[in-house]
């Protein structure tokens, strides 16, 4: 069993990180890497000093709305958000960044992607969001699923 190449490690920081997430529906977690550094992790959950959904229930199993749509009412922030905002609160730029991701960002992710600089993104699973994909493809992002080495 040799070293894991770059994208796997930071692929597995990524597993970890999302265990922290208190979204009862998806854990996910982010990282954001530049010249192999971790600049900021992420991961879903409701803002700083709020309830978490842990413990108060989904708001969104609650309305009965699915996956991928209507993320306005939704307590949480995504796991890229998070990332994100944690690299401006530290003043890190993240211009040119990898980010990686356990999932593919949704639309609202994949715009926040687009306009803080990040140049590639290499995600786990996908999303069911089209209009994500497409945005940020023709945005001339890098988007790679990521494929588990074989044993």
């Amino acid at each position: 069993m040799g070293r894991p190449s770059w994208d796997e490690y930071f692929i597995e920081i990524t597993r970890l990180v999302a265990k922290r997430s208190t979204c009862l529906r998806r854990q996910v977690g982010a990282v954001l890497v530049k010249d192999k550094n971790i600049l900021a992790t992420g991961y879903n959950g409701a803002p700083s000093g709020t309830a978490h959904c842990l413990d108060i229930g989904c708001l969104r199993e609650k309305m009965g709305i699915p996956s991928g749509e209507r993320h306005e009412l939704c307590r949480g922030l995504h796991a890229e958000q998070n990332a994100i905002i944690q690299a401006a609160k530290h003043g890190t730029s993240i211009e040119g960044a990898t980010l990686y991701c356990n999932t593919m960002p949704c639309i609202i992710c994949s715009k926040m992607v687009i306009n803080s600089g990040i140049k590639r993104v290499v995600y786990l699973s996908g999303y069911p969001d089209q209009l994500a994909e497409e945005m940020i493809r023709e945005s001339g992002v890098l988007v790679e699923k990521y494929e588990e080495p074989k044993p």
